[in-house]
Formats: structure tokens, C-alpha cells, sequence
């Protein structure tokens, strides 16, 4: 039995003294003595190592923001800050005799270099990724060969919560970038032994070539954006295409809309396939891993199953930065236990989730770890793109989202923010941008817009307009950017 398999079904108070132990032991001895960054923040706010014995003791520190890591006219590369960086003499000072030994042996058996090697394995940078930039300038995140292994271990996991068969090819549609998604697929495939075949999500060979490799691959499992995956399997059915060998879909780098996991499966049955099996996923830069959903026959959203061996996730209430207690709604805090290269630390994610953590077990798959609900908003996305003013009413954006994603005429859609006459100085105004199906009334879209948007929150765009699919898809992208370009900010600067 592997420690995964283990920690999987301990019960919360044991998993609970793990964690405490291995918080201590990363405060004391990467954390502290390490990173130039967060020994200040202990040493400002009078916060010693020793201080920091269980996971409540985390609230003695402030939190921290991606504002912290962003360059400044002092320092521009103030990301450094938030590498771990040892050197012998601190080394020396933080680590305990027993971690000091077999770094002594080796250097007596094989010599200084051996030892340089040793340490430069753990802790220097050999492996760049970059936050997406949605709400801010891209940040640089940096993994060590210790990382990485980090990120075959954490593939493997995901391969396992999601029940995978190890025989299965995969078609990773996720763009090839310099982001946590596409690699997440790539190591997991690697530490799996499964055959992954990496398109570039329509950038590389267009959607066209992707359709024709997963089909003479024969895919069983097809994972990427889920927009794009809609998109991709839109066109199979339109073209009449195989996909009977595809058993499961992993969608992941944007929350899964309700309805969304339906429309995927009808599309998959149009295309000859039975028996699919959707799985949502999360994960973000500063992770450097993803979690993801378990199995279960009508393909519910159940939850996103977490690695409390390698994180701790706390929530907190967004306008205090108090900590709310179990199964409440706020924002998720993310604390590493094992990270080395770029570290963070209760790290504000800027996510907010409905309904907390919850640490009953799974009643699907009866894992015991810790689940974060599948009800999450990803707001660090959409920062700049919050409604303040609407006929009154603040909207959440990513609601939007959601309401759009679920219709069951709609086909593709992007949401403008727009000032009233171009005036900077006026009110916000919101047009909902359609592409509906085949013989659906953009009358009765219109009405079916207006009436889900004041139902659920409680306003109506002011306006929606209606494009062609194919100019739809140019305006969002789908083929050209990253990320599809769901929400336009058109407002005038003041």
C-alpha cells in the first residue's frame, strides 16, 4: 500500500497530527531559514518558528496576495523573494542532526560536489510556469527537480481519485503553455505509464487536426479547457465523427458550469460513445497541483479531493481575513508542506467557495481526505471585471458565467462591460453576446436570458445581441487565445 493509498482513508484526527507535524518541520526548516521573504514577514510580526505548532497557529501570520509577489519600481524582481534559498551556513543553523548526517557521509564518501549536487536537486529552479494574468501582470513560479517529482506524484493521485484505467490513451487538448494544466496532464500521463498525446488545444493543428489524431489514436480519455472540449465535440458531431473509445472527460483551468457535464455526454453519445464519465478539476499556479472529483453513475459534482500531506486549505471570510468555521462560505487560503523553489504561503487565492471544505467522508468514493465543494468561483479571475454599479445591483460576473454556460440553446457567449453613452463616468452596462443552436428563436433566447439573469441575480442585461458561431468563436478566440475571451471589459478609462 502506497502513502496515498493510506492517507486516503485515515481518519480527520490523524490526518489532523500529520499535517501539525509536517508544518512544524516546514516552518523550521525550509521555510524560516529559506525564504528571504516570509522570514521578514515572521520576524515584522514577532512570529517565531517555534510559534507555529498546529494549523491554527497559522492565523498568528498575516495572509499573503498575488500584490505581494508583483514587481515594483524598487524591485522588479521582487518574485525572487519567494524562492527558498539555502546556502551551507543556514543549512547548517536550521536543519537537525539527523538531516545533517547523511549530507556529512556523502561528502565524506563522494565528496563537496556530491553534496552541491544533492542540494541543488531539492531546491534550485530547473522548471518555469506563469499565473495566467487575468487580474494581474503574469508572475514567474519556479519548480525544482524536487517539484517536478512533486507534480508526478500529485498526476498520479489524480489518476487514482478519478478511478483511470492506466491503459488508457489520452488526448491532453489543454494549450502547450507555460501553465499549471497542461503540465499537470503531462507529468500525470508520465508517472502513469499512460499514452498521452498533446495537441496545443487548437493552436498547433487547428481543431480539425486534434479531431483527427484523437480519432486514429482512439482516445479514452479526452482532457482540457471546457470550453474548448465543448467546442472540439460540437464539431465531431457536425462532421459525423467516431468518438466511441472516449470513456471519460477531464475538464479543468475554469469552473465547470452546471449542465455542462449533460451537454458533454449527449454530444459524446452523438458520436458513438457510452458510458462517460466527467470529472471537474482545481488547481491554480501557486499549487503546483490539481485536485480533482471522484466517479459517481449520473456524473454529480462532488466535490474536488484534496492531499493533506502536501496542503493545508483553510477559508476565510473575504472582508476580514477571519477564519469561518467548517462547511461555511469564503475564500480559500492555500499553505504548502513540501514545496521547495517558489513558496507561498497562506496564500490568498481569491477564489471563493460555496459550501467550505468539507471533511465527512466522500459518499461516493469513501476517502476520508478533506474535499474543497465543487461550487467554486473563481474571482481572482475577474477582479477587473466586477460590476459596481448596474441598475444598483452588484453582480458577480462568474455567475454569469455559470447561468450562460448551463442554457441549453446556447451555443457559445461572451459578456461585455460596457459605460452607458461611453461616458466614463456613468453606470455600468452589460450586453450578453449569443450564438445560439440550429433553429432556436433569438427571440425566445432573448426572453430566456432576461428571465434566468433576474431570477438568480436579480437583473437583466442591458442588452443581447447575436453573432454567427463561427464569428462568435472569432470573438472569443477559441482557436487563437489561451483562454477564451468570455468577458470583454469596453469600459472607457477615466
Amino acid at each position: 500500500m502506497t502513502a496515498w493509498q493510506r492517507l486516503q482513508r485515515l481518519p480527520r484526527a490523524e490526518q489532523r497530527a500529520a499535517q501539525d507535524a509536517l508544518l512544524q518541520r516546514y516552518v523550521r526548516e525550509y521555510l524560516y531559514p529559506f525564504s528571504p521573504y516570509y522570514r521578514a514577514l515572521f520576524d515584522a510580526n514577532g512570529v517565531r518558528p517555534e510559534h507555529i505548532k498546529t494549523v491554527d497557529d497559522l492565523r498568528r501570520l498575516p495572509l499573503s496576495t498575488k500584490q505581494d509577489l508583483l514587481p515594483t519600481d524598487d524591485d522588479p524582481q521582487r518574485f525572487k523573494q519567494f524562492i527558498l534559498q539555502p546556502d551551507p551556513a543556514s543549512i547548517k543553523k536550521a536543519w537537525p542532526l539527523k538531516k545533517k548526517l547523511p549530507l556529512l557521509w556523502q561528502k565524506w564518501t563522494q565528496g563537496t560536489e556530491a553534496v552541491r549536487r544533492r542540494i541543488r536537486d531539492e531546491f534550485a529552479p530547473s522548471f518555469m510556469t506563469f499565473t495566467t494574468g487575468r487580474s494581474a501582470e503574469p508572475v514567474p513560479f519556479f519548480y525544482s527537480p524536487h517539484d517536478i517529482r512533486n507534480l508526478h506524484d500529485t498526476g498520479s493521485r489524480l489518476v487514482d481519485v478519478m478511478g483511470l484505467d492506466p491503459d488508457y490513451k489520452i488526448a491532453n487538448v489543454f494549450p502547450y503553455a507555460p501553465h499549471l494544466a497542461f503540465w499537470q496532464v503531462f507529468f500525470a500521463g508520465q508517472e502513469t505509464g499512460m499514452m498521452a498525446l498533446s495537441t496545443g488545444g487548437g493552436k498547433v493543428m487547428g481543431s480539425s487536426g486534434d479531431l483527427r489524431a484523437i480519432t486514429r489514436l482512439r482516445a479514452e480519455a479526452l482532457i482540457g479547457v471546457p470550453g474548448y472540449v465543448y467546442h472540439l465535440l460540437r464539431r465531431a458531431v457536425a462532421e459525423g465523427l467516431d468518438l466511441s473509445s472516449i470513456r471519460c472527460v477531464v475538464l479543468g483551468a475554469e469552473r465547470v458550469p452546471p449542465g455542462l457535464k449533460a451537454k458533454i455526454v449527449e454530444m459524446l453519445q452523438a458520436t458513438g460513445a457510452t458510458d462517460v464519465s466527467v470529472f471537474g478539476t482545481y488547481g491554480f499556479t501557486e499549487a503546483r497541483m490539481a485536485f480533482a472529483e471522484c466517479p459517481t453513475k449520473d456524473n454529480a459534482y462532488t466535490g474536488y479531493h484534496l492531499y493533506p500531506d502536501l496542503a493545508i486549505f483553510e477559508v476565510i471570510n473575504p472582508e476580514t481575513g477571519e477564519v469561518v468555521p467548517d462547511g461555511e462560505d469564503g475564500e480559500l487560503v492555500f499553505t504548502p508542506l513540501k514545496a521547495r523553489a517558489s513558496t507561498v504561503f497562506r496564500y490568498r487565492t481569491g477564489d471563493r467557495v460555496r459550501g467550505g471544505l468539507q471533511y465527512d467522508p466522500c459518499p461516493h468514493c469513501g476517502r476520508t481526505v478533506p474535499r474543497i465543494s465543487s461550487n467554486l468561483t473563481r474571482e481572482s479571475s475577474l477582479k477587473d471585471l466586477q460590476l459596481l454599479k448596474v441598475k444598483g445591483t452588484l453582480v458577480n460576473l462568474e455567475d454569469a458565467a455559470m447561468l450562460l454556460g448551463a442554457m441549453p440553446e446556447v451555443e457559445e457567449w461572451q459578456i461585455e462591460l460596457r459605460k452607458k453613452d461611453d461616458d466614463p463616468h456613468e453606470v455600468d452596462e452589460m450586453v450578453v453576446h449569443l450564438s445560439v443552436k440550429q433553429g432556436c428563436s433569438e427571440e425566445a433566447a432573448t426572453k430566456s436570458v432576461q428571465e434566468l439573469f433576474k431570477s438568480r441575480l436579480e437583473i437583466s442585461p442591458n442588452q443581447v445581441e447575436f453573432l454567427g458561431l463561427d464569428s462568435m468563436l472569432a470573438k472569443i478566440g477559441m482557436e487563437t487565445e489561451m483562454k477564451e475571451k468570455r468577458f470583454l471589459d469596453a469600459r472607457p478609462k477615466v
